[in-house]
């Protein structure tokens, strides 16, 4: 199913300021939160609003959204990324929820205790996504190239295999929340009595406790390393395309899966080409005799020269197409067009044979 767009889902225009985001959030958490709203469809929607607030008022995952729509948020974050430092402290205080935790609360009390098929308590932990940016020409876009790139980031630490236990010793149970990692709270409201399910704060949801830490990772169980990572960019990308390097992010210790690597590229402005899409545009200056009487020209293109015959009468500012001499395309076969723009030139100097020429010629065509 299509997701509906983020601001429309709030009620919000796309320059709202966070506080408009958060006040519209509000409004329609009331409305639809799933512990005074009963109708049918209304958690579901509670979900969808949730998820456009944890987008918009993040300026990272805003900025992305902005940019690539629902796409950039899908490809860059998992579904339990997405909600992942939103601030919901504060949005159900006099509303008589009293949320006083983060969203995962509330994604167990909502979500029904499950992220991306997996329960809290059992899903499998990840490392975060990376973005590199990356600068290429013209001509590596057109041709594609194989590299290399130095990219900093988390690693599981080898002295304690990512356990962040001094060597010799392992984590223990949290003896608070006896392992789960949560910690369960009821409270009577004005809607009757409510189970809210908070992170443990004695083991901050990990559900171990580290009594002696790794010496050289202080019990985080990553180091930062740079790791150079092979590259390949295929012919035909353009500026802003992404390249997805499966498990090239951030790792995680304990058995956790790595995050992804995202390349963002960006292409160089040309002196000579101009791009638009898969086609490219250039201009070329020629005399006056040559638009005039009609010539054949050598015609400048990323893969060599190509002939381009100029038709007699040629006008300043006409083009001409040549076939298949633009940018290959990335998602299919061949490539565009290269578009010529003729400028015809007017001469600065001339001599004495050329002006009679010239003035024969005027009176000719009066």
């Amino acid at each position: 199913m299509t997701k509906q767009d983020y601001y429309k889902i709030l009620n919000i225009d796309k320059d709202a300021s966070k506080s408009d985001i958060k006040k519209a959030y509000r409004k329609l958490a009331l409305k639809y939160h799933p512990d005074k709203n009963k109708d049918a469809g209304a958690e579901e929607k509670f979900k969808e609003i949730s998820e456009a607030y944890a987008v918009l008022y993040d300026d990272e995952k805003r900025k992305m959204y902005d940019t690539y729509g629902h796409a950039g948020i899908d490809q860059r974050y998992s579904s339990e990324d997405i909600f992942r430092g939103a601030d919901f402290s504060d949005i159900f205080k006099g509303m008589g929820f009293d949320f006083n935790f983060g969203f995962d609360d509330i994604f167990e009390q909502f979500f029904g205790g499950r992220r991306g098929g997996y329960s809290s308590r059992s899903r499998v932990r990840r490392g975060h996504d990376l973005r590199f940016d990356m600068e290429i020409s013209l001509e590596n876009a057109f041709n594609g190239v194989e590299t290399e790139i130095r990219v900093p980031r988390n690693e599981v630490c080898d002295e304690c295999s990512g356990t962040g236990a001094r060597k010799g010793t392992n984590p223990k149970k949290c003896p608070q929340c006896n392992g789960t990692g949560q910690m369960r709270v009821s409270q009577r409201t004005a809607f009757g009595m409510f189970s809210q399910v908070g992170t443990c704060q004695r083991c901050h949801g990990e559900g171990n406790i580290i009594e002696k830490p790794c010496p050289v990772c202080k019990g985080r169980g990553t180091v930062q390393k740079t790791r150079t990572i092979d590259l390949k960019i295929p012919a035909g990308v353009d500026d802003g395309s992404q390249l997805r390097l499966t498990g090239q992010g951030e790792q995680i210790g304990n058995g956790g899966h790595n995050g992804d690597l995202y390349i963002v590229l960006h292409v160089k402005r040309h002196k000579k080409f101009q791009r638009r899409g898969d086609d490219m545009y250039q201009k070329i200056d020629i005399s006056f005799p040559k638009a005039a009487l009609g010539s054949k020209v050598d015609v400048e293109t990323l893969s060599g020269y190509e002939k381009l015959k100029i038709p007699d009468g040629t006008q300043s500012g006409e083009i001409f197409k040549i076939s298949g001499k633009g940018m290959p395309r990335l998602h299919g076969r061949g490539r565009g067009d290269m578009y010529v723009e003729i400028h015809v030139k007017t001469p600065n100097r001339l001599s004495r044979k050329a002006r009679k020429a010239l003035e024969e010629l005027d009176k000719e065509l009066d």
